[in-house]
């Protein structure tokens, strides 16, 4: 446009020279002449600039209709209560094999006070005494620290969270969808977490379910190809859209987040679906078969590979979603996938606790006590392959035409581990430590060497829920039940306490929703944790039973809960 206004102030000005130079007979009214000209070349110019600025505003309206924007903000505050949370960190030790290696000499002598070995007896006279009388054989836990009990209030626990959904139609089959989200909690934007549960490390899967900070993150990100070739079929890249699917949405009183089930996935990754909308040959309304397929860990690149020690595997991801029944008053859904080569571990970052630096690191821990309330921040890896699992479940929900919601889940995994193990076990099992000389040969270190227990281990998880209608909103009751070996991958799920449907044990939640208006509601709810096991959320180390641990019978090398609540209060507006 500007190049057009260009052109013409050109014209006008060569016009306006070929009349002045065509008259012969330049009078005193050539310069009268030449002032009307330009009182009439500056109304063009402002007028063009005008319509230019008119266009411009046109142009860019039109560039962005392909582009819409849309979001939630939500503000909540939690009152959150931890009864018995126990502390009895020990490692199983195979002290046949320290005995026979001390026997050997391979440790020195233990009356010796310089020898590694005197060393070592010299600060557990517990042990010393113990293994002197023989009393050392088999694998056996080795306390590391005296067990601590408490409970725990944190009265008040305030968040906010931002997301921000991005739609563009890229042609006539083909469109872009996105989401950015912001999720902190009030007077903290550090990002790291000292890492005290496994709820508090902070990696790709669970970014937009943990407290982060104050700057968004891409949470999704990919495109939906649709009808190729004239087909049912459709293939969508990117980042997946795998957190709050059915039936988790209903408590986040929103449309359904996510394509798989939320009881059994709620964790972001990178992947591909591949999809066929079987209805168009079934006649059955709704009728979607999808396979998928992801990364969940990059074994290489970042983790020092150059050095060429990488000891892990990529984590792949796949397996088929199906939507049975899909009518708007019946969902049906099946779900059946694996995760093969599962690390101890992702890749992230945490705050090491000075309670851990006292067992495994005492020279570092005799400075950190200098300063009491430092922690260093330091980024992790796992550090090898555990196994693989699989995970599988089907779900019913139905919504009548009155608002009325009720439904029902029913969820499997499996874990089939491999024999190794790190510093926190196996998969599902507990690691065996054996007695080793550090690299110069001054101190003895406990090592993991493999899994105490690498048998096949099936979990099981049932989710039932009822929303109804009630006075100026909706009322909604939920329960759900993980057994000692559930292990979903739902930990993106961002319940502070942690994710409620990954519990081994008992979850009950009530909430009732007030609509302000159509985009806009209040939630009070509250939620009561009875967990059984140790270990909810993670595939590493053996589930102990609660009670044990309390007793004193059982170990664990983190601190474990026994019955935690979580009242709380939110605001959401949708934008």
């Amino acid at each position: 446009m500007r190049t057009l206004i260009s052109i013409l102030i050109a014209n006008v000005l060569a016009l306006s020279s070929i009349n002045v130079m065509a008259d012969s007979s330049p009078t005193n009214n050539d310069s009268q002449k030449i002032a009307e000209l330009q009182r009439q070349l500056d109304a063009i110019t402002d007028e063009l600039e005008d319509m230019s600025s008119r266009v411009d505003k046109t142009e860019r309206h039109t560039a962005l209709d392909r582009i819409n924007i849309t979001g939630d903000f939500r503000t909540k505050v939690h009152s959150l209560h931890y009864q018995n949370v126990t502390w009895n960190p020990a490692m199983n030790v195979d002290f046949s094999d320290f005995g026979n290696k001390a026997m050997s000499g391979a440790f020195g002598l233990p009356t010796d006070e310089n020898s590694p070995l005197g060393q070592m007896m010299a600060a557990n006279p517990n042990l010393a005494q113990a293994f002197q009388s023989g009393q050392l054989q088999g694998v056996l836990p080795y306390v590391l620290a005296p067990k601590t009990i408490q409970d725990i209030d944190n009265d008040l626990f305030y968040t906010t969270r931002l997301r921000l959904d991005i739609k563009a139609k890229v042609w006539s089959n083909v469109s872009f969808s996105g989401r950015l989200s912001m999720y902190k909690n009030w007077g903290d934007s550090t990002g790291t977490q000292v890492f005290d549960s496994w709820r508090s490390f902070t990696m790709d899967g669970t970014n937009s379910g943990n407290t982060s900070g104050d700057w968004l993150r891409v949470e999704r990100a990919y495109f939906d190809w649709r009808n190729i070739g004239g087909s049912q079929t459709y293939l969508s890249i990117g980042r997946r859209p795998s957190t709050y699917g059915p039936p988790s949405h209903y408590r986040e009183n929103e449309k359904r987040g996510g394509t798989p089930s939320g009881h059994l996935v709620n964790f972001n990754f990178d992947g591909a679906t591949l999809g066929y909308n079987l209805g168009e040959i079934t006649g059955i309304e709704g009728q979607v078969v999808r396979f998928c397929y992801g990364q969940g860990f990059e074994s290489q690149w970042g983790n020092g590979e150059m050095f060429g020690d990488i000891v892990t595997k990529d984590t792949h991801l796949g397996g088929f979603n199906i939507d049975a029944i899909n009518d708007g008053n019946h969902f049906l859904q099946l779900t059946i996938f694996g995760a093969k080569d599962v690390n101890d571990g992702f890749k992230g970052t945490m705050a090491f606790p000075t309670q851990l630096a006292g067992i495994f690191a005492p020279t570092m821990y005799q400075d950190m006590q200098k300063f009491d309330n430092f922690n260093f921040v330091t980024r992790v890896q796992p550090s090898g392959v555990i196994g693989d699992m699989y995970l599988g479940g089907v779900g019913y929900a139905f919504e009548s035409d009155e608002d009325f919601k009720v439904f029902g889940s029913l969820g499997w995994t499996r874990a089939e581990p491999n024999g190794n193990s790190g510093l926190f076990g196996g998969m599902l099992s507990d690691g065996v430590f054996e007695a080793e000389l550090n690299n110069n040969g001054t101190e003895i270190i406990m090592v993991p060497k493999y899994a105490q227990d690498p048998s096949v281990k099936d979990g099981y998880g049932i989710y039932v829920g009822i929303q109804i209608p009630a006075p100026l909103g909706k009322f909604g009751l939920e329960y759900n039940y993980g057994s000692e070996y559930w292990t979903p991958f739902t930990q993106a799920q961002d319940d502070p306490i942690g994710s409620k449907l990954a519990t081994r044990g008992h979850v009950g939640e009530a909430y009732y929703i007030f609509d302000i208006n159509p985009r806009m509601f209040i939630k009070l709810a509250g939620l009561y944790y009875d967990y059984e096991y140790t270990g909810s959320g993670t595939p590493v180390g053996a589930p102990q039973k609660i009670d044990d641990v309390i007793a004193g019978t059982a170990f664990s090398m983190l601190p474990v809960v026994d019955t935690a609540y979580d009242i709380n209060a939110s605001l959401t507006v949708n934008f």
